[in-house]
C-alpha cells in the first residue's frame, strides 16, 4: 500500500488541465511566481503521446522549480487552438504566460536537452 502512495506522490507533480479555467489559474500562478512552465499537449487516442506520460512524470521529477501540465487536446480544445497546437505530442515550454519553445514529437533526448536549456535560461534571467 505504501509503494502505491509513493508512485501517486510522484504523479501528483505533473498537474492535469481538465478545462481553460484550470489552464487559466495555472498559467496566472506561475506567471505571478515567476515559475516556468512545462505542457505536454496529449490525446489519450494517440499511443506515441500516451507513451511519454511517464518520461514527463520523470522530468517533472527531476525539475522541481518547473510546473508540469498536461493537456488532453480532445477535453481543452480552447488551449490546444490558442497554442496552435496540430499534433500529439507537443511539448510546449512557457515563462511570463508567453510560450518560448515548442517541441513536436515523442523525442525524449530532445524533450530533456531543450527542457534543460530552458530550465537554464530561466535561472540566469531570475538571477
Amino acid at each position: 500500500m505504501e509503494i502505491q502512495g509513493e508512485e501517486q506522490g510522484v504523479k501528483s507533480r505533473v498537474i492535469k488541465v481538465d478545462s481553460i479555467d484550470t489552464w487559466e489559474f495555472y498559467l496566472s500562478q506561475a506567471q505571478n511566481q515567476g515559475c516556468p512552465i512545462a505542457v505536454h499537449f496529449t490525446a489519450s487516442w494517440c499511443m506515441p503521446s500516451v507513451a511519454m506520460n511517464s518520461f514527463f512524470e520523470e522530468l517533472a521529477s527531476a525539475y522541481t522549480d518547473v510546473l508540469f501540465l498536461v493537456v488532453d487536446v480532445d477535453d481543452v480544445k480552447e488551449v490546444a487552438s490558442k497554442l496552435e497546437i496540430k499534433a500529439m505530442p507537443t511539448f510546449v515550454f512557457m515563462r511570463d504566460g508567453l510560450p518560448v519553445d515548442k517541441i513536436v514529437g515523442a523525442n525524449p533526448d530532445e524533450i530533456r536537452k531543450r527542457l534543460d536549456g530552458f530550465v537554464r535560461s530561466v535561472h540566469v534571467i531570475v538571477a
